[in-house]
């Protein structure tokens, strides 16, 4: 390759690089044979894997900013199934394994949110643009976007001035290619089937196909690109799951911890990804031009089989036999319940449907004459996702449960009673019914327009300014209750004859026995379990209305029993959020270099200015309990209770400063350093303006005289639209030593400092009463309640070994670890040693620091979704024909978050000596959930017949790895969950035309 002016470094390779995702030529020093002559280089030709290493090592090496990358070795040819899983790839970049962070009970075979040096502020673009989905929140999911369209990803560790801010923790851009990346014609088409060990034999089918071409014209030359992706993957989970251990007393009265049990499940997960992408682009003298059109369609639909504890856990008991660990906790033993009606445990069969859209539009028009470049691009982005949720459960009382949880995974024992028991449908009754819905929908249109003056000095390379538009909507709607979960017949429901069993022929019907075959990959045998039949999910809401009947007809004839009703859905003010901002921004940049030092220094130094206008479409309501009449004592505000529609507007602007200088002390080391300011945007889900509040008073009566002791004026919001961004200040050192065109050895120490982190705590709201005055109401919702930082080292080397002999000379290795410390500080801090209250939003010390279930605190959490550690290692192969890689993934447990679906709850033993609840068991309990550290490996091969066609093989999770959660317990980190997803084996054919 003919080396390229400094002045056009950035640009000039990231056109070469989408040119190397064909078939990249490159210059690199060839073994000494004896037709070569010592000494003298030999041009050889580089492609495949080794093309898409060297590709992005240059990207790196001559990016103004510190970045990383992947490079596709062709297009369809990332490395990876999903585009998540091809970022875990990169030093600083770790993925979530949970589908949802609220519900982790359910994991993603492909991954799910990505965070870059430990903290999930990460931008998503397209092409340098704006991308998202429309998720509550401003990124893209990740798993949405179809790889096979992708040519290349950067991730940028520390913005410029000329980048659009957002990105805290980095910023991920999904690079397409153009029809001018390519010579001339170009087509390719691909096809694949995807094996999953434990669907036992089923297979998922994958396409894909590119066409480009380019023509000189009498008005110009023109370039056209079509690319077309789709593929399907269909997979199964199987999971064990531990309750949270509860303080109980054993045989002999001795204080120990016990779970009220411990349970099985099972998902069907599949998923369908479509993606249409394509490009034409005009240029002609100083001219050029291009229009771009890309969507992707993704929808998922998964359907799960479990069973687990809903039981008292203060009437389990534990056998004489029972043992326990050094802390209390149960080892082994066999669990009954004390009231003689068995263990009550849940089985419900659910299912989800999420179908989700991106499209975007957007077209660049650029003139270059002398010295000057403008460039201008307008951009239409939408996006649109609906969700249905449904639950349908049945009930059964089981005798006993016998524990072993000495091993690496939970041991539940049955014996043939117990296996009988579970088959017969007869000891089965309907429980609840639960459902969700959502759908939300966003769009945006952006305008910016850069100019670029090259300088003739020495010094000064070329100074960059610019301006950039946006108008963004997002309207997110919910139902109310979000989840709304509704019992058909309940042990504790005194208001029925009894519960509706399987085996009176009124309720008999629409159910299945299900048998866990092949459960964890053939090495545990669970029992059949009597499941409901998943068209009574599906059917939601008449076959939800027609289980509810049930509870009528079983109602005393002297109770009152309410007919059913589903959870309201784009009715309800509650339930719908609905968002508008606009941006403005401003830019200059300098870019500079010192070429005639010693040791050259290249940089650039800008400043960025961005105001933000963001409008919510919001609702208030206002209630009170407060009694009227003839009082004394402390007065009460009149206020007259409304519920009305109230907008609320929020403006803020922000300077972001950036610097980046680059030392070269030789041809092949350098050295970086960057500071910048750097600014995240609150997720629309937290800046939802609707509020509830309240007013109420303590009052005592004596002889007919109501004495007021006090008012309370509080309130409840679900989001907050006056929230401001989350900032950081940043700071970046590198050493990048490329001592190969496919060799590196880099380094990097960070430092992020936070500001402004958004938290639930509580703030002010102001109401006048009908007087004028304003009265304060103490408000439990997000704030920027608190500062942090996140800071640490990343390491990187890479290195084909070209002087093994033979065919060894095509072994290499990749290797890259991360080390990130933090720490949240709340501007106001809030801790209780004893747990109180209930488990809603105004519980703050519950939500934020987290309460076990004997009534005690944990506080002091790092940072959600962080590892501490993290590594990746491969090993390559690329000699002739054969590309191979073999690659672990692996990361240090993290926080999930605390106070989420299955260790939380509202039975936590009252320890506070000082309560006048002291003993009782009803306080609020919330465990910190943590995913433990996991590693997994995969490999991949491919066989080049000829310069056309190629046949591969890739593997995931070789070793069958296990996830693991963990729930944070003051006897210890306790096994929550495990989950086994079983290999899956892809088989791949492409050919070239």
């Amino acid at each position: 390759m003919k080396h390229l002016k400094k002045t056009a470094i950035a640009l000039g390779l990231a056109q070469m690089t989408m040119m190397l995702s064909g078939a990249a030529v490159a210059q690199t020093e060839a073994p000494k044979t004896s037709d070569a002559p010592a000494g003298e280089p030999v041009a050889v030709i580089v492609t495949g894997q080794r093309a898409a290493l060297q590709s992005a090592q240059k990207i790196k090496q001559n990016s103004d900013e510190i970045v990383d990358s992947i490079v596709a070795e062709d297009m369809g040819k990332l490395p990876d199934r999903s585009v998540t899983e091809v970022l875990q790839r990169v030093v600083g970049v770790t993925i979530d394994r949970t589908m949802s962070k609220g519900d982790p009970e359910h994991f993603s075979v492909e991954g799910s949110s990505v965070s870059i040096r430990g903290l999930s502020y990460v931008r998503s673009e397209l092409n340098g643009r704006d991308s998202f989905s429309a998720n509550g929140g401003r990124s893209l999911n990740f798993e949405d976007v179809p790889p096979e369209l992708v040519a290349g990803v950067d991730i940028y560790k520390n913005p410029s001035a000329e980048q659009i801010e957002g990105a805290v923790g980095g910023l991920v851009n999904l690079r397409t290619a153009m029809p001018f990346d390519y010579k001339g014609f170009k087509a390719s088409v691909s096809a694949d089937r995807t094996w999953s060990e434990l669907k036992r034999g089923k297979t998922s089918p994958s396409a894909s196909g590119l066409v480009s071409n380019r023509w000189k014209t009498p008005v110009g030359e023109i370039g056209a690109l079509l690319d077309l992706a789709y593929s399907e993957s269909g997979t199964r989970t199987d999971a064990f799951q531990v309750e949270p251990y509860y303080p109980l007393t054993d045989a002999s009265g001795k204080r120990v911890f016990v779970p009220k049990g411990a349970q099985w499940r099972t998902l069907e997960f599949n998923r369908k990804r479509e993606g249409a992408y394509g490009a034409l682009q005009w240029k002609k003298d100083e001219w050029s031009s291009s229009l771009t059109y890309f969507k992707s369609k993704y929808e998922m639909q998964w359907d799960e089989q479990a069973i687990f504890a809903q039981s008292n856990p203060y009437n389990i008991r534990v056998s004489p036999d029972a043992t326990f660990g050094s802390n209390g906790q149960l080892l082994t033993g066999t669990l009954t319940d004390v009231t003689g009606a068995g263990i009550n445990f849940g089985d419900d069969t659910r299912t989800s449907n999420r179908k989700s859209d991106t499209t975007d539009v957007s077209w660049n028009l650029r003139w270059r004459r002398d010295n000057w470049t403008v460039t201008t691009d307008l951009q239409y982005i939408k996006a649109k996702t609906g969700n249905l949720d449904s639950t349908v459960a049945t009930g059964i009382q089981m005798p006993k449960e016998k524990l072993d949880l000495t091993g690496n995974v939970p041991k539940i024992i049955f014996d043939d009673a117990d296996r009988a028991y579970l088959a017969n449908p007869n000891n089965y009754y309907w429980a609840f019914t639960q459902e969700h819905l959502d759908r939300s929908k966003a769009d945006e249109k952006a305008w910016k327009t850069d100019v670029k003056y090259d300088f003739d000095n020495p010094v000064l390379r070329d100074v960059r300014f610019g301006v950039r538009l946006t108008d963004r909507e997002a309207v997110t709607t919910n139902s109310n209750p979000s989840y709304h979960w509704a019992a058909i017949t309940q042990p504790w429901q005194g208001e029925i004859t009894g519960l509706a069993y399987l085996g009176d022929p009124r309720f008999a019907g629409n159910v299945s026995l299900h048998s866990f075959d092949n459960f964890f990959n053939g090495g545990v045998s669970v029992p059949s379990v009597v499941f409901p039949n998943v068209s009574l999910a599906q059917g939601f809401p008449d076959t939800y209305a027609q289980l509810h009947k049930y509870y009528e007809m079983l109602c005393k004839p002297d109770a009152t029993c309410a007919p059913w009703s589903p959870a309201t859905f784009g009715t309800d003010p509650l339930g719908t959020n609905r968002q508008q901002e606009k941006t403005k921004a401003l830019y200059g940049q300098l870019r500079f270099g010192w070429d005639a030092l010693k040791y050259p220094v290249d940089g650039n130094v800008g400043l960025r200015y961005v105001k933000t206008d963001a409008t919510a479409f919001g609702y208030t309501v206002f209630n009170t309990t407060a009694p009227t009449g003839n009082l004394q004592g402390v007065p009460i505000p009149t206020i007259l209770p409304f519920s009305k529609s109230q907008d609320y507007e929020n403006s803020y602007h922000n300077f972001l400063p950036s610097l980046n200088l680059r030392l070269k002390a030789s041809d092949t080391l350098q050295f970086r350093f960057a500071a910048a300011s750097a600014l995240s945007r609150p997720d629309f889900s937290q800046l939802q303006g609707y509020t509830a509040l309240s007013q109420s008073a303590n009052t005592t009566t004596i002889n007919g005289v109501t004495t007021v002791n006090s008012v309370t004026h509080s309130g409840t919001a679900e989001g907050n639209p006056m929230l401001r961004p989350t900032t950081s200040k940043q700071l970046d050192l590198t050493m990048e030593w490329y001592f190969a065109p496919t060799g590196s050895f880099t380094a990097a120490i960070f430092n992020k400092r936070l500001k402004d982190v958004v938290v639930k705590q509580v703030y002010n709201y102001q109401l006048p009463d009908t007087a004028g005055r304003m009265q304060n109401f103490v408000v439990t919702g997000p704030i920027n309640g608190a500062r942090g930082h996140a800071r640490g080292i990343e390491l990187a080397y890479q290195q084909y070994f070209d002087q093994l002999p033979g065919a060894l000379s095509g072994l290499g290795v990749q290797a890259n670890f991360t080390f990130v410390d933090s720490e949240r500080k709340l501007y106001n801090s809030v801790y209780s040693k004893y747990c109180t209250g209930g488990s809603g939003a105004a519980n703050l010390n519950l939500n934020l620091n987290g309460c076990d279930t004997d009534g005690t605190t944990f506080g002091n959490l790092p940072l959600e979704g962080l590892s501490r550690q993290s590594y990746n290692l491969a090993l390559l192969y690329d000699k002739g024909p054969v590309s191979a890689r073999l690659a672990y993934n692996w990361r240090s447990k993290s926080l999930q978050a605390v106070n989420v679906n299955g260790t939380n709850g509202g039975d936590a033993t009252d320890t506070n000596p000082a309560s006048p609840a002291y003993g009782q068991t009803n306080v609020a309990w919330a465990l910190p959930t943590w995913s433990d550290a996991y590693g997994q490996l995969d490999a991949s091969v491919f066989y080049k017949f000829s310069d056309k066609v190629q046949l591969g093989l890739e593997a995931q999770n070789l070793t069958d790895a296990t996830y693991k959660q963990l729930m944070q317990q003051n006897i210890g980190m306790m096994g929550r969950a495990w989950f086994k997803t079983g290999r899956r084996v892809v088989a791949k054919l492409s050919y070239d035309f």
